[in-house]
């Protein structure tokens, strides 16, 4: 996605849609800045020899909790000037920036610094201005399509305080840049960054005063109704500040050694994870005994971040080369820089001419029907937010970053495991059937469960965490 910013300034979207993030390349034709790399930078390369433009500064908007920069690795490949919050505690050089800078990027771009806390305590926006207009503001993690950033991933303890922080920042914005002035913000297209998913691929300024919430509540009932949406976020968030406050390299994308059907077995063994990236469906009708279900056309990075030991030695399985090399891509940006090993092809290759496993895919009516004719367990890896707005009458939930931890919970039976469309599901069946049970994913959406005739309750107590 591309935009004109006024005075033939372009900018250029790079989605990371796995993440629900984006990026940004601006250029007026022969200058470019870029604005919250992802780690993979050779998008941003790629897309600058493109236009033909020099990449001449790079701005970071916060020390980012959903994926590792390529900033630093960006502005060392390029010359360009690295813009990080003189707060910040990094341990780099950067060009250190505060609240009322400006930056001459060219002479056409200028960058205005604005103080926007709430998301994190040393958040800031960058507004560009061109032909002495503020044309459009780089917004990262503070004012986003019909939300805001959530503000309790530095701890629950500091939520609240940044959460009136969030209000004031989109009020400095709103009141502060012109009403036509185009938003930009970095989360908020399914990033767990979003205090609730963003509205739209575009806005401006005028607009979300119309629709944002911190623009159209009072400060109270906003910051109420923030902190009362805030549901789980991935755990792997916990090393993202310390790696990006450490300056990340540029990633390692070779291929990963290759791995062999003894060396799979061995691995599977010894308790590692070995994840199938092969579409979920083909993984169900059949695959090699104690690997996990991780379809790579789906929130790869996200969930497998969020299950796995941090620093567990990890093997990829794809159809092909090239998904080991996309899930690669995905990983780096979370900091799972190398793959122990690798294999593509089949997994009757991969088992070495052992017996593969297998287990049925239904939907919500092949459920509605087994549960009349036979015990069955229901069981939804939801998270809770989801749960309390709706679930089977009579279903066990545990949601699925908490399932590897508690799958001794589960009743002893025929496991029916649904989640709101399908992804989370697999991901669950595959480790219930790692673990010896008799389980059946259902692939469907979660609105077709009342259609098909199962009945829904409001709130049930779930088990209790142990």
């Amino acid at each position: 996605m591309s935009a004109t910013a006024g005075s033939g300034v372009e900018v250029v979207a790079i989605d990371t849609p796995a993440l629900g993030d984006r990026s940004y390349l601006v250029h007026d034709g022969d200058v470019a800045l870029v604005v919250d790399p992802q780690r993979d930078i050779d998008r941003v390369l790629e897309l600058a020899a493109v236009r033909g433009v020099r990449i001449t500064h790079v701005f970071e908007t916060h020390l980012h909790n959903d994926y590792v920069t390529g900033g630093l690795a960006l502005a060392r490949a390029t010359g360009a000037a690295y813009h990080v919050n003189a707060a910040d505690p990094v341990t780099f050089d950067r060009v250190a920036v505060s609240d009322g800078d400006t930056i001459e990027v060219s002479a056409v771009m200028r960058v205005r610094v604005l103080a926007s806390p709430g998301h994190t305590f040393t958040h800031l926006a960058y507004a560009l201005q061109a032909a002495g207009h503020a044309h459009a503001v780089f917004t990262g993690g503070s004012l986003l399509y019909g939300s805001t950033g959530r503000p309790d991933l530095l701890g629950r303890a500091h939520a609240d305080e940044l959460a009136h922080a969030q209000f004031a920042s989109a009020h400095r914005l709103a009141a502060e840049l012109p009403q036509d002035a185009d938003v930009y913000p970095t989360h908020g297209f399914g990033s767990f960054c979003s205090a609730t998913q963003s509205e739209g691929t575009s806005s401006t300024i005028g607009r979300e005063m119309r629709v944002n919430s911190a623009l159209r509540l009072g400060e109270e009932q906003y910051v109420r109704e923030l902190l009362a949406g805030l549901d789980a976020f991935p755990a792997y968030y916990a090393h993202m500040g310390p790696a990006n406050a450490a300056g990340p390299s540029a990633p390692d994308l070779s291929p990963p050694r290759r791995a062999e059907a003894a060396e799979i077995r061995r691995r599977v063994e010894a308790g590692q994870w070995v994840v199938d990236l092969r579409a979920r469906r083909a993984f169900a009708a059949g695959h090699v005994a104690g690997t996990l279900s991780f379809d790579l056309d789906g929130s790869l990075a996200t969930y497998l971040g969020w299950l796995i030991p941090w620093g567990t030695p990890l093997t990829l399985l794809g159809h092909t080369p090239e998904q080991v090399a996309e899930a690669q891509r995905e990983l780096v940006r979370i900091g799972i820089d190398r793959p122990a090993a690798a294999a593509a092809g089949n997994p009757g290759t991969w088992s070495g001419g052992r017996a593969l496993r297998s287990y049925p895919v239904a939907d919500f009516a092949d459920l509605e029907s087994a549960r009349r004719h036979r015990p069955v367990v229901i069981l939804d890896v939801r998270r809770d937010q989801e749960w309390n707005d709706s679930h089977i009458t009579g279903a066990v939930h545990i949601p699925i970053h908490e399932l590897p931890a508690r799958i001794a919970e589960v009743p002893e039976g025929e496991v029916w495991v649904h989640c709101e469309a399908g992804y989370r599901a697999s991901v669950a069946a595959s480790f219930l059937d790692a673990a010896g049970r008799t389980v059946v994913a259902v692939d469907d959406e979660y609105e077709r469960a009342a259609r098909a005739g199962l009945p829904l309750d409001g709130p049930l107590p779930q088990l209790a965490a142990q």
